[in-house]
This record gives structure tokens, C-alpha cells and sequence, in this order.
């Protein structure tokens, strides 16, 4: 598999089988981890509209706006998960990100949690 058919998100499948079937399919992750790579992918693909469907009520901004944002995104790792599974009501995903912002490399290193309700995963809120 070419690196250019892989999803953005870092796991060894294509998008369309991957995060795609999230973002496009209109399909809902079923793990917390899940729901935070396929939100990464969004931020990738500057896909708002997922962001703010995917956001929990409770802390979710009235907007985002991406457009004309200098990042570039280049990698993410996905570290400790603690709960987050199809049975579980909460979940937290510990992840690393990499991007360049006008030709500088940074890295974000965020521990996100998550909470499940009505069958479906909403992102909460993050420690930096």
C-alpha cells in the first residue's frame, strides 16, 4: 500500500476504510480512540462540520473556522487509552500530533477526554 492511499490518521488502512467512512459515510466511531483519530483526519481535512457534529454540546464552540489555516499537519500518535470501548460511557485517549506552522515543526501532546451517549462518542475537552 502506497503511503498516499493511507489515512491521515496513522492506522495501516486506507481512508475510505478508515476515517472515511466517519467523515463521508456518515458513519459513528464506535471507540473513543475512534472518534479521536477520525477528529484529527477532520483537522486535516479542515472538516468543520464533523468537528462541530463530533464536539459535546457541553463545551463545543458556536463555530470553527479553519479556513485559512497555516497549519500543516504531519503525524499523529496515539499513546495511553484508558476505557473508551463499545460498553464503556467514558474514555480518554492520550495522543501526540506533529505540524509545521510557516516551516516550523511543533508537536501538541494533548490527553482528551470522551463520553458516550445514546450510542454515539463526543469529544469533551483536553489537557495540553
Amino acid at each position: 500500500m502506497k503511503q498516499l492511499d493511507r489515512c491521515p490518521c496513522g492506522a495501516p488502512a486506507e481512508y475510505p476504510a478508515c476515517c472515511g467512512r466517519y467523515l463521508d459515510a456518515d458513519l459513528c466511531p464506535d471507540t473513543a480512540e475512534s472518534l479521536m483519530r477520525s477528529r484529527y483526519v477532520a483537522y486535516v481535512r479542515r472538516r468543520t462540520d464533523y468537528l462541530l457534529r463530533t464536539w459535546h454540546s457541553s463545551t463545543r464552540p458556536p463555530t470553527l473556522d479553519l479556513e485559512g489555516d497555516p497549519v500543516r499537519w504531519l503525524g499523529l500518535q496515539v499513546g495511553r487509552v484508558e476505557a473508551g470501548s463499545p460498553d464503556d460511557r467514558h474514555g480518554v485517549v492520550e495522543f501526540v500530533v506533529r505540524y509545521k506552522i510557516g516551516g516550523r515543526a511543533h508537536r501538541l501532546h494533548e490527553t482528551s477526554r470522551f463520553v458516550r451517549e445514546e450510542g454515539r462518542w463526543f469529544y469533551v475537552d483536553a489537557v495540553v
